[in-house]
Order: C-alpha cells, then sequence, then structure tokens
C-alpha cells in the first residue's frame, strides 16, 4: 500500500476556485489546574449487568491528562477501568476512596447520588 494521503476523502470534487480543505482537527482544552476543577463522583449501575463502577465526571483537559488520572486512581485502588471521553471508570465501588484521593491531590469533589 501506499502512502496516506492528507487529503479528505468525502469531497470528491468542487466548483469553487477558493476552496480550501478543512482539517477540521479537534483542540484539545488545556488542563485546568487541580484546584480549578469540580469533579462529580458517583457510582453507576446502568447497562452494567448490575455492577458496580465508580464514575468520575468533569475534568476539563487533555485526554493524556486524564488518562494519567484515571491510572492513578486505579492503581490506588488496585482494580482496572477506563478514562475516556473526559470520565473515568473505575470498577467496583470505591467512592469514598477516590473521593479521598481526589481532595489530597487539590480536585473540588462532589458526591452525586445516593
Amino acid at each position: 500500500m501506499g502512502k496516506k494521503s492528507k487529503r479528505r476523502s468525502d469531497v470528491v470534487y468542487s466548483t469553487n476556485p477558493d476552496f480550501e480543505f478543512d482539517n477540521e482537527e479537534e483542540m484539545e482544552e488545556d488542563t485546568l489546574p487541580n484546584n480549578q476543577q469540580l469533579l462529580y463522583v458517583s457510582i453507576d449501575r446502568k447497562q452494567r449487568k448490575g455492577k458496580d463502577v465508580t464514575l468520575v465526571e468533569g475534568f476539563v483537559g487533555t485526554d493524556e491528562d486524564l488518562k494519567t488520572l484515571g491510572k492513578k486512581l486505579k492503581s490506588a485502588c488496585g482494580v482496572g477501568g477506563t478514562a475516556k471521553d473526559g470520565d473515568i471508570l473505575i470498577q467496583g465501588n470505591h467512592r469514598d476512596k477516590v473521593i479521598e484521593l481526589l481532595e489530597k491531590d487539590g480536585y473540588k469533589t462532589k458526591r452525586k447520588g445516593g
């Protein structure tokens, strides 16, 4: 196979002489300092066959920083999980421990749900 083209494949032809391809790459937000972030921590069971998942929502920053925070929380709780789309999922009910860890790192947290 050849090199990957930087051209968009969804535009075949344009009659506009001033037409230029818009490479719409999403600009990631800069990560806010810990003390300016408000994270919501809750327990979620929806669409998980009744199993508990600790959900951390509201992170503002780059995907890399989100994954770093997720990895830190997962290793501190000794469980698996994932970090994507601005949310961190920790397997199991670890809400109190996650809140404690986040507040120790300077994040503002709110308990969400029961």
